[in-house]
Protein backbone atom coordinates (compact mmCIF):
# COMPACT_ATOMS: atom_id res chain seq x y z
CA UNK A 1 0.00 0.00 0.00
CA UNK A 2 1.34 3.55 -0.82
CA UNK A 3 0.77 6.40 1.92
CA UNK A 4 1.36 10.02 1.89
CA UNK A 5 3.22 11.72 4.61
CA UNK A 6 3.24 15.84 4.69
CA UNK A 7 5.77 17.79 6.74
CA UNK A 8 7.19 21.32 6.12
CA UNK A 9 9.43 23.94 8.52
CA UNK A 10 10.02 27.47 8.73
CA UNK A 11 13.62 28.25 7.57
CA UNK A 12 15.46 30.76 9.22
CA UNK A 13 16.82 32.91 6.75
CA UNK A 14 17.68 32.33 2.72
CA UNK A 15 21.25 31.30 3.33
CA UNK A 16 22.63 27.23 2.23
CA UNK A 17 23.19 26.41 5.48
CA UNK A 18 20.30 27.41 7.30
CA UNK A 19 18.04 25.71 4.41
CA UNK A 20 20.10 22.21 4.36
CA UNK A 21 19.68 22.37 8.35
CA UNK A 22 15.98 22.89 8.61
CA UNK A 23 15.75 20.52 5.88
CA UNK A 24 17.81 17.87 7.51
CA UNK A 25 15.87 17.99 10.58
CA UNK A 26 12.04 17.91 9.12
CA UNK A 27 13.24 14.89 7.17
CA UNK A 28 15.10 13.42 9.95
CA UNK A 29 11.75 14.00 12.04
CA UNK A 30 9.92 12.17 9.45
CA UNK A 31 12.06 8.83 9.19
CA UNK A 32 11.85 9.29 12.86
CA UNK A 33 8.18 9.75 14.02
CA UNK A 34 7.42 7.12 11.28
CA UNK A 35 10.04 4.51 12.03
CA UNK A 36 10.84 4.58 8.54
CA UNK A 37 13.99 3.67 6.45
CA UNK A 38 14.75 5.18 2.93
CA UNK A 39 13.95 1.65 1.37
CA UNK A 40 10.47 2.31 2.41
CA UNK A 41 10.38 5.84 0.47
CA UNK A 42 8.95 5.70 -2.84
CA UNK A 43 9.75 9.01 -3.98
CA UNK A 44 10.01 12.96 -1.89
CA UNK A 45 7.89 16.55 -3.36
CA UNK A 46 10.07 19.75 -1.58
CA UNK A 47 8.67 22.73 -2.07
CA UNK A 48 9.82 25.88 -1.09
CA UNK A 49 8.22 29.61 -0.78
CA UNK A 50 9.65 31.79 -3.42
CA UNK A 51 11.70 33.30 -1.22
CA UNK A 52 14.09 30.24 -0.53
CA UNK A 53 16.74 30.00 -3.75
CA UNK A 54 19.72 29.46 -1.72
CA UNK A 55 19.87 25.44 -2.30
CA UNK A 56 17.84 22.80 -3.56
CA UNK A 57 15.85 21.57 -0.25
CA UNK A 58 16.66 17.70 -1.94
CA UNK A 59 20.04 18.48 -1.08
CA UNK A 60 19.92 17.77 2.50
CA UNK A 61 17.62 14.21 1.69
CA UNK A 62 20.51 13.07 -0.26
CA UNK A 63 23.22 13.74 2.47
CA UNK A 64 20.84 11.71 4.60
CA UNK A 65 21.09 8.85 2.31
CA UNK A 66 18.42 9.24 0.24
CA UNK A 67 20.35 8.08 -2.81
CA UNK A 68 18.09 6.08 -5.05
CA UNK A 69 14.91 7.78 -3.75
CA UNK A 70 13.57 9.88 -6.71
CA UNK A 71 13.19 13.58 -5.30
CA UNK A 72 12.20 17.13 -6.85
CA UNK A 73 11.96 20.50 -5.88
CA UNK A 74 9.14 22.89 -6.89
CA UNK A 75 8.45 26.18 -5.71
CA UNK A 76 5.09 27.41 -3.76
CA UNK A 77 3.06 29.79 -5.28
CA UNK A 78 3.62 33.23 -3.99
CA UNK A 79 0.15 34.03 -1.94
CA UNK A 80 0.01 37.36 -0.72
CA UNK A 81 0.45 36.89 2.82
CA UNK A 82 1.80 33.61 2.96
CA UNK A 83 3.87 32.39 5.89
CA UNK A 84 7.29 33.07 4.47
CA UNK A 85 10.66 30.98 4.11
CA UNK A 86 9.10 28.07 4.59
CA UNK A 87 10.12 24.05 2.73
CA UNK A 88 7.19 21.42 2.40
CA UNK A 89 7.24 17.99 1.55
CA UNK A 90 5.22 15.26 0.61
CA UNK A 91 6.85 11.47 0.86
CA UNK A 92 5.59 8.82 -0.52
CA UNK A 93 5.74 5.35 1.44
CA UNK A 94 5.17 1.77 0.83
CA UNK A 95 3.41 0.32 4.20
CA UNK A 96 1.08 -1.55 5.85
CA UNK A 97 0.45 1.20 8.18
CA UNK A 98 -2.89 2.31 8.26
CA UNK A 99 -3.85 6.20 7.07
CA UNK A 100 -4.34 7.07 10.87
CA UNK A 101 -0.76 5.80 12.04
CA UNK A 102 1.20 8.66 9.55
CA UNK A 103 2.75 10.93 11.76
CA UNK A 104 2.90 14.58 9.45
CA UNK A 105 5.66 16.44 11.14
CA UNK A 106 5.01 20.67 11.39
CA UNK A 107 8.18 22.18 12.73
CA UNK A 108 8.96 25.80 14.21
CA UNK A 109 6.72 28.20 12.11
CA UNK A 110 5.02 26.11 10.27
CA UNK A 111 3.35 24.60 12.88
CA UNK A 112 0.62 27.44 11.92
CA UNK A 113 -0.52 25.88 8.79
CA UNK A 114 -1.55 22.82 10.10
CA UNK A 115 -2.31 23.32 13.59
CA UNK A 116 -5.32 20.49 13.71
CA UNK A 117 -2.33 17.41 12.57
CA UNK A 118 0.88 19.11 13.99
CA UNK A 119 2.76 17.07 16.63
Amino acid sequence: MVRAIRGATQIDSNDREAILAGVTELVSKVMERNRLTTDEVISVIFTSTPDLTAEFPALAARKLGFHDVPLICASEIDVPGALPRVVRLMAHIATDRPRQEIQHVYLRGAVALRVDIAQ
